[in-house]
């Protein structure tokens, strides 16, 4: 099947901007709409083309890749689309949203004559922009073979892993890993800071033996700075998609201890400030380990003992 040569993205935040960067690279026309000014005139920059509103990126694009914050901004966008007097052929939706909304959302579009494939994202923002996510892709096959070039343009790799919501499964499995790695390797720094090793020097040797995680590499350095600042995932995100594990894992009746004991750490990095990234859980645990910063995003420190 030919791919189509446009294809528009709604919400241009962390990832939408990535994933549409990625898209202009690989050749394609895209059509971006955000309900900021900023995003919007970002992706102008980028080599994008602006739409006005979501029906208007339906107008202008038979192809639609979702990428947006929260279940309400999803069923707005939803609603919209919906509504369009040409709705899209195909969307495609990357967001951890739950997947009863999910679900909602493809009965609601299918009712219009349009496809919807559940394909959450597993990566951060900067992976994103070097296209190293990976798609975990479920919904119609043929949709999915459909969708296979566009995905390939800004992702390293993609999985059809199943019937229309098997993506957010994936996905929560994936976050849990992901929570409890980003904690683990706040845990880890501390105490080598807390024992007076070089913070540096052990992330660098650590993260090239057998206790390396990618979280340790990708969020290593901003917690060796304490520099949470330029989030790759914003706590006050990351708590929404915590909250979607811990009901996904209620709803199938598994145990998570692991995960549990992760909760509060990321409730008590929020506090300090929603907007950080979720690097920050590492300095909750500075606090508790009596590791004081030598000014604020110092790589100095002094211990209390």
């Amino acid at each position: 099947m030919t791919p189509p040569s446009t294809v528009g993205v709604i919400g241009l935040g962390i990832m939408g901007s990535a994933i549409s960067a990625n898209l202009i690279r690989a050749g394609y026309r895209v059509v971006g709409y955000d309900v900021l000014a900023k995003r919007r005139h970002d992706h102008r920059r980028a080599g994008g083309e602006i739409a006005r509103t979501c029906r208007d990126v339906a107008k202008r694009a038979d192809v639609v890749i979702c990428s947006l914050p929260s279940a309400e901004a999803f069923r707005r966008t939803t609603a919209d689309l919906a509504k369009s007097p040409g709705p899209p052929e195909l969307v495609i939706e990357t967001s951890t949203l739950p997947e009863q909304v999910k679900q909602e959302a493809r009965r609601e579009l299918a009712a219009c004559g349009t496809t919807l494939l559940d394909c959450p994202l597993s990566g951060t923002g900067p992976q994103a922009r070097a296209k190293d996510v990976v798609v975990y892709a479920s919904g119609d096959r043929h949709a999915y073979r459909r969708a296979s070039p566009i995905l390939q343009a800004f992702a390293r790799a993609h999985y059809y892993v199943g019937s229309f919501g098997a993506g957010m499964r994936v996905k929560c499995v994936a976050n849990l890993l992901v929570a409890i790695h980003n904690v683990a390797a706040a845990e880890a720094l501390v105490l080598a800071m807390k024992a007076g090793l070089d913070p540096d020097m052990v992330l660098k040797v650590v993260g090239d033996g057998a206790g390396s995680s990618r979280m340790l590499q990708v969020r290593g350095p901003m917690m060796v700075k304490g520099d949470y600042s330029n989030p790759t995932m914003k706590l006050g995100i990351w708590q929404k998609d915590m909250t979607i594990i811990a009901d996904f894992a209620r709803e199938v009746g598994c145990p998570t201890p692991l995960f549990a004991a992760s909760a509060p750490i990321y409730t008590a990095a929020t506090e300090l400030d929603r907007l950080q990234d979720t690097g920050a859980v590492c300095a909750v645990l500075e606090r508790m380990a009596g590791v004081r910063r030598m000014g604020r995003k110092s790589s100095k420190f002094k211990v209390e003992k």
